[in-house]
């Protein structure tokens, strides 16, 4: 009997523990403010430590801790060397504990700037934060900066613990004066709920126990209050936003559509819309782990099957019928950096917002935010750890609500296209009509326009293709094996994965320069023609590969000019007129028998060129082609590996 009541006692206990509602918070605070010394107090305290963890912490803070001779409880949670042997917070840590009444998980944040990063993460999930304040030094630079970017990540509880309170005499004017500079600042943000409440985390004074060298203070404890306060009340019960991640088709009598409810309330019988389709159904059933219900809410993970066939996949979104959501390309938003490589506005980037992945792209900056100041400036781009306002614009319509409304929906990140490291997080502020939208043409750009000049550098090109745009032309006489060498090189560098474009008498003739014949003259202009194209291709970054006979040096100096000697690379092939006779004998015996005129080598002079690149002997092509290509690798125009 006994034994069965103990297990009963027992599985009570379990169900009690599982059913308890679960707090997420973070503290922030400037360096040697006591965050990790507070959250070590915390669980040390409430009697939240195993005993090898407190031998261990007892071993370590004599060791390296900088408490003196007393328990450095700081050393929970800063676990990284680095953190240890200079007393600074430089990642996020987690921390797990429960008490009888709640269920906690505490990020400890850094507090320098260059973490500000770190800050964001650990702060996104977050549902209070305790800003702490040295008594000693009041409201600081950095405290202004944790408290806005605490309001800008919606965390709308917020404590201000006034620590090291046992350095002041425990003085009531002194925690009252920090309070009121407090209350003053944070008036320019909303934050509905603060808590103000002073405390030695090293003494343990107000920590988990009341203290009584506080007698003045009548307000709870840090673990009291965190015990206490309300949070279910800041999930979004009213907007029915339900992001299909996964469809779920076990076998082929069921097909459900599984997703965590990003908020709001679903009844089984509800009537419900899919977007993007617009496609309405009844919903039949929600399922969880634990079998069926009649109504489901966040952040539950439910199965959701509906009465009617409609194609829904990954990335489409349930709603209520009467309430929509914003369906949007354009919208504004704020933007935390978080990428070592700085912001390119002409980036296209990948947005993650739920569970739909498309592109999109910075159109403007708005402003930047000064974290330690709240000052904003008109700036090009974003540096590691900048905060502004933007304007995005993505591929397809994104279906949210303003952050402000609902923290799921109203959240995303943006994605590097080459690397995949997340670039930013962003909170969308509201969607913008498309009137407003900022014109991506600036002052300058619209001078280049009008002087007929790319919007696109060469160097914006050189760093998309890895090359240089350049021009190598392949002269010699008809049969000399230009057209071989130009061919092969062009299937080279192409297979390398070169952008590039290759250029012969013949397929030019065809059409550019259809209505010129071989004169001299007719010949000059054909070349003429053929170099202003060359440049054309080049401005774009391509790599132009040419085969013309072009005998005569003026001419060939003609062409250069035009391309730009910098981006000129001749390469002669000296055949002699035995070998070309013996490769093309059907050309060389019209011009004997005077059938055609104006043939190189036959009845107008060929000039050898003077200062070419290379001249190659044409039986050997493999070996000439080998030299090409290393000659372009060391002069950059298209590095091969």
């Amino acid at each position: 009997m006994t034994e069965n009541i103990q297990g009963l006692d027992i599985q009570a206990f379990l169900d009690q523990d599982q059913n308890k509602d679960l707090l997420r918070f973070l503290t922030a605070g400037s360096v040697d403010d006591g965050k990790s010394t507070l959250i070590g107090r915390l669980l040390f305290d409430s009697k939240k430590i195993y005993e090898d963890q407190l031998s261990a912490l007892e071993r370590d803070s004599k060791r390296e801790g900088h408490a003196g001779d007393g328990i450095d409880y700081a050393l929970l949670t800063d676990g990284l060397k680095a953190e240890r042997e200079q007393g600074i917070t430089i990642d996020v840590a987690y921390r797990y504990f429960s008490t009888s009444r709640r269920k906690f998980i505490i990020a400890d944040t850094p507090g320098h700037e260059q973490y500000t990063r770190n800050m964001v993460t650990g702060a996104s999930t977050a549902n209070l934060a305790i800003i702490l304040v040295d008594a000693t030094k009041g409201i600081i630079t950095q405290t202004r900066r944790h408290t806005f970017l605490v309001s800008l990540l919606g965390i709308r509880h917020v404590v201000l613990a006034v620590n090291k309170m046992d350095l002041v005499g425990y003085d009531e004017s002194v925690f009252y004066r920090i309070c009121d500079d407090y209350r003053n600042f944070v008036t320019q943000l909303e934050i509905p709920d603060i808590e103000f409440i002073p405390l030695s985390a090293l003494r343990g004074e107000n920590v988990v126990e009341p203290s009584a060298l506080m007698p003045w203070y009548h307000g709870k404890s840090v673990l009291e209050h965190l015990e206490s306060v309300h949070v279910g009340s800041d999930r979004n019960f009213s907007d029915f936003r339900y992001p299909v991640q996964y469809v779920l088709r076990p076998d082929r009598d069921f097909r459900g559509f599984s997703a965590r409810i990003a908020s709001g309330i679903v009844r089984k019988g509800d009537r419900i819309t899919v977007l993007p389709s617009m496609k309405s159904s009844v919903i039949t059933s929600l399922i969880t782990y634990e079998g069926e219900r009649e109504y489901a809410f966040p952040p539950q993970s439910v199965t959701i099957t509906l009465a009617d066939e409609i194609d829904i996949s990954r990335g489409d979104m349930l709603v209520h019928p009467d309430n929509m959501p914003k369906v949007e390309r354009h919208f504004e938003a704020m933007l935390v950096w978080m990428d070592e490589k700085s912001m390119e506005m002409s980036t296209q980037f990948y947005i993650k917002h739920t569970s739909s992945t498309t592109k999109a792209r910075i159109d403007d900056v708005r402003y930047k935010v000064d974290v330690n100041t709240l000052e904003k400036s008109k700036i090009e781009n974003f540096q590691l750890n900048d905060i502004g306002r933007v304007v995005i614009t993505t591929s397809k319509p994104l279906y949210f609500d303003p952050y402000r409304r609902n923290r799921q929906t109203g959240s995303f990140i943006l994605i590097d296209p080459v690397s995949h490291n997340t670039c930013a997080v962003g909170m969308i502020i509201d969607k913008l009509d498309p009137r407003q939208l900022p014109s991506r043409i600036s002052d300058s750009d619209k001078v280049s326009i009008a002087r007929g000049h790319s919007l696109v550098t060469g160097q914006e090109r050189e760093s998309r293709y890895n090359q240089k745009g350049s021009t190598i032309w392949i002269t010699g006489l008809h049969g000399s094996g230009k057209n071989e060498l130009a061919f092969i090189l062009e299937r080279r560098l192409f297979g390398a994965g070169a952008v590039v474009v290759g250029l012969d008498g013949s397929s030019v003739r065809a059409g550019l320069t259809r209505e010129l014949d071989y004169s001299p003259s007719d010949r000059a202009e054909h070349l003429r023609r053929v170099a202003h194209l060359c440049r054309l291709l080049n401005d774009q970054g391509i790599i132009t590969i040419c085969s013309f006979i072009s005998p005569n040096q003026h001419d060939r100096e003609q062409v250069a000019e035009i391309i730009g000697r910098e981006r000129f690379h001749l390469v002669y092939m000296n055949a002699s007129i035995g070998y070309c006779r013996n490769n093309k004998p059907e050309l060389y015996e019209k011009a004997d028998r005077g059938e055609t005129e104006n043939l190189p080598g036959v009845d107008i002079p060929f000039e050898a060129p003077e200062s070419a690149a290379f001249v190659f002997d044409p039986g050997t092509n493999e070996s000439n082609l080998e030299l090409l290509v290393g000659y372009l690798s060391d002069q950059q125009i298209f590095p091969l590996q």
